[in-house]
């Protein structure tokens, strides 16, 4: 996840660099990692994403040294679905779905294109 982060560059309206840093990531339960929850914290961004079972679990066991559970938006993690809605439609492609184009260029490549034919659509 943090690769695809540093990838990140969207363009302001005005004059001006290229913002790099995503206000809120939203993730589901598989990067609830408090490695990752640090990493996003270090790059000050707002981090959504429930915690596991087996992280609550532990972190109760500890008792009082467990600390506080993460802070968790339920209202901002209800928006995740359309992101998720979003990768649906491009796994109607092919190609995208079962990763025919092995290098990386290509695959960004017939992304974009998707991405432009569900835009035209």
């Amino acid at each position: 996840m943090l690769p695809l982060l540093d990838g990140i560059s969207v363009a302001r309206l005005g004059p001006g660099r290229p913002r790099c840093r995503p206000e809120t990531v939203i993730a589901d339960k598989a990067y609830s990692h408090p490695s990752t929850r640090q990493a996003m914290r270090d790059r000050r961004i707002a981090f959504v994403s429930p915690e596991r079972e087996d992280q609550v679990a532990r972190r109760v066991a500890k008792g009082s040294r467990g600390g506080r559970p993460p802070a968790f938006d339920a209202e901002v993690y209800k928006h995740r679905n359309v992101v998720e809605r979003r990768f649906n439609r491009l796994k109607q492609f092919r190609d995208l779905a079962t990763r025919y184009a092995k290098r990386a260029a290509y695959y960004q490549a017939e992304l974009t294109i998707a991405a432009i034919v569900l835009w035209l659509r």
